[in-house]
């Protein structure tokens, strides 16, 4: 089963997130804020992260530029529905500069979130398999 896990300090968005990505079948672990998010990350066999940009404490930015330090392969969607200083725009853009997958400002419908989501699962899927079959020796 594919875990993904979501980091957001809005308890609301966690639970929405997580009950829509459970119900399409994925396993998800949930953290409501970066520091915690790091840890379960270090945890468990993640394939993707869901994370919030603007949290207090450990913000999503730090949160992916540590995710990417850490394995730069991780697959990573940035939430944003902007704040006091930034717009979601300009912080969503931020985060795909770091190197977040893609990014989805709030409000989002359930079929963008599962379309990315699978979107980027999928496209995974396809590299590991063609990486492994560059590795297998040609008969």
């Amino acid at each position: 089963m594919t875990n993904i896990l979501v980091i957001d300090d809005d308890s609301t968005i966690r639970f929405l997130l997580k009950a829509i990505l459970e119900q399409a079948g994925y396993h998800v672990l949930c953290a409501s804020g970066g520091d915690e998010g790091l840890q379960l990350f270090r945890a468990h066999t993640i394939e993707l992260v869901i994370t919030d940009i603007l949290m207090p404490g450990t913000d999503g930015l730090a949160v992916i530029r540590e995710l990417l330090a850490s394995d730069p392969e991780t697959k990573i969607i940035a939430l944003s529905g902007g704040g006091m200083v930034l717009t979601a725009e300009i912080s969503l853009h931020v985060a795909r500069r770091m190197g977040a997958f893609e990014s989805l400002a709030k409000p989002f419908t359930r079929d963008e979130l599962l379309a990315m989501v699978h979107r980027i699962l999928q496209a995974s899927e396809l590299s590991t398999g063609e990486a492994l079959q560059d590795a297998l020796p040609l008969p």
